[in-house]
């Protein structure tokens, strides 16, 4: 089922103000988050348009997880964090995604809560294009 008004389900101008796309992975489609705070933050929004994980089999719990663990071990390969948080958010929109926010030793927010959405860092289409391949090659 998708939702006309989801930004995930739909995947165009929607989804566009916020995310650059990398590549479709087996539970779901992976998007470099515009807002570029932490350098590498990607979300994973689920191929269901469903709002709690445990809407999720455990076999599409375990898979989703595992396309997770795959993006947050590209984030490490590619740009060296100290450390990457998860967040699970979407009290207003409803679509399971998964937020991947590589953290940095004494940089912005390190020892804190990430913030969703601070405004602070945004790039070029080309610069989002580099780290989307950078993503897609290390996966």
């Amino acid at each position: 089922m998708k939702d006309v008004n989801c930004a995930y389900c739909m995947q165009g101008e929607l989804v566009a103000k916020f995310a650059y796309p990398v590549c479709k992975m087996d539970t779901g489609f992976l998007y470099v988050f515009k807002e570029q705070s932490h350098p590498g933050r990607l979300i994973l929004a689920h191929d269901k348009h469903i709002s709690e994980m445990i809407e999720l089999t455990d076999e599409e719990r375990n898979a989703f997880f595992a396309d997770v663990a795959k993006a947050s071990r590209a984030i490490h390969k590619v740009f060296h964090p100290d450390k990457v948080n998860y967040g699970a958010y979407g009290d207003t929109g409803c679509h399971l995604h998964m937020h991947l926010v590589p953290k940095y030793k004494d940089q912005y927010e390190w020892g804190g809560t990430f913030e969703m959405n601070p405004g602070k860092v945004t790039l070029t289409d080309a610069e989002y294009e580099e780290i989307a391949e950078k993503i897609r090659q290390a996966l």
